[in-house]
C-alpha cells in the first residue's frame, strides 16, 4: 500500500507531539554538562555557555565537584552500575529462558487449558507495590534481602510474564508441520524443539531478551525495598544525590540517567521493528 503523505496539520502535531517527548530527554542531557552554578538558575539556563564533564566524573570520583565547592558526595556510582548489570543480565537471561519452554509449553500443548496463559499474566495486574510487600516478609524470612540472589529472583518473578506472553505469541507463528516433519524423520520432541522451533524464532527471542533487558534495567521499586546497603541499581542510586550543604545534586542525578539511557537507546534502536508487536503480544501480526 503506497505511503500517504502527512498533512500541514497532521505534521505540526507531529512536531508537536515530538517536541513534549524528547524536551524531558533534551533538558537531562543539557543538565548533565553543566557547572553546579547552572543547575537550578533562575530564570532557567537552557544550554551552558561553558559546558563540563564534571558530572560524569563525579559519579566515579566524589571529590570531583570539590573545585566547585560543592561537597557531600560520599559514594560512587560503581557499586550501583556493577549491580544493575548483574541483576539485569542474569535475570534477563533467566526469565527468557523459562519463558522460552513456558510459551512453547502453551503453544503446543496447552490448546485444552485457555486460563493458563491469564493466571501467568496475572501476576503483572496488581501495582509493583502490592506485590513487594509480600516479597520483602518472604525474603526477609529465608535470608534473601538485601542480596542479589534476592533481587534477581523478583526481576525473574516480574518479567515473567511478559517474556512467557512474547514468545508464546512468536511460536504461535511457527506452524506445528515444520516440528513434525523433523519428528517424522525420527528427531525426538524435545530435540525438535531445539533444532526447529528455537533457531526459526530467534528473531522474536532476540527482541523479546531486550525488551525484558529495559524491564529490568529500568525497575526501581523492588530495587528500592530489597536493597539497603550491600545491593545497589541505578535507578536507586538516582534516589541518593541529596546532600545536607548543596540539597539535590541534579547535575550528577542527570549524568547518571544519561549513563542509563545509553543502552536503552541503543536497544530500543535495534529490535524498533519487534517492540511494537511484543507490547501487543501479538496482537499486530508481521
Amino acid at each position: 500500500m503506497p505511503s500517504k503523505k502527512l498533512t500541514l496539520f497532521q505534521a505540526a502535531l507531529l512536531a508537536a507531539a515530538l517536541a513534549v517527548v524528547l524536551f524531558p530527554v533534551f533538558w537531562i542531557v543539557m543538565t548533565a554538562i553543566k557547572p553546579p552554578t547552572d543547575w537550578n538558575a533562575s530564570p532557567a539556563i537552557w544550554m551552558p555557555s561553558q559546558p563540563t564533564l564534571v558530572n560524569f566524573k563525579t559519579l566515579f570520583d566524589p571529590d570531583a565537584l570539590k573545585e566547585y565547592g560543592v561537597g557531600g558526595v560520599s559514594q560512587s556510582a560503581t557499586k550501583a552500575v556493577f549491580g544493575s548489570l548483574l541483576a539485569s543480565i542474569t535475570a534477563t537471561a533467566l526469565s527468557v529462558l523459562i519463558g522460552l519452554f513456558a510459551a512453547i509449553g502453551i503453544s503446543r500443548y496447552g490448546a485444552e487449558n485457555k486460563s493458563t496463559p491469564l493466571v501467568i499474566l496475572s501476576g503483572r495486574m496488581f501495582p509493583p507495590a502490592a506485590i513487594a510487600v509480600p516479597f520483602v516478609i518472604i525474603f526477609s524470612n529465608i535470608g534473601l534481602t538485601d542480596s542479589y540472589v534476592g533481587l534477581i529472583a523478583i526481576y525473574v518473578a516480574a518479567t515473567l510474564p511478559f517474556s512467557t506472553w512474547m514468545l508464546k505469541s512468536f511460536v504461535d507463528d511457527l506452524p506445528r508441520e515444520i516440528e513434525e516433519a523433523a519428528m517424522i524423520d525420527g528427531t525426538s520432541r524435545m530435540r525438535a524443539h531445539l533444532t526447529v522451533t528455537i533457531p526459526l524464532i530467534r528473531g522474536g527471542l532476540f527482541a523479546t531478551t531486550m525488551f525484558i533487558f529495559i524491564l529490568n534495567w529500568s525497575e526501581f521499586m523492588f530495587a528500592l525495598v530489597l536493597s539497603y546497603s550491600n545491593v545497589s541499581t541505578i535507578p536507586v542510586q538516582l534516589a541518593k544525590y541529596v546532600t545536607a550543604t548543596a540539597g539535590t545534586l541534579y547535575g550528577v542525578q542527570a549524568a547518571l540517567a544519561v549513563l542509563a539511557m545509553a543502552p536503552l537507546v541503543v536497544v530500543g534502536y535495534l529490535i524498533q521493528g519487534h517492540l511494537a508487536r511484543g507490547m501487543t503480544f501479538g496482537a499486530i501480526k508481521q
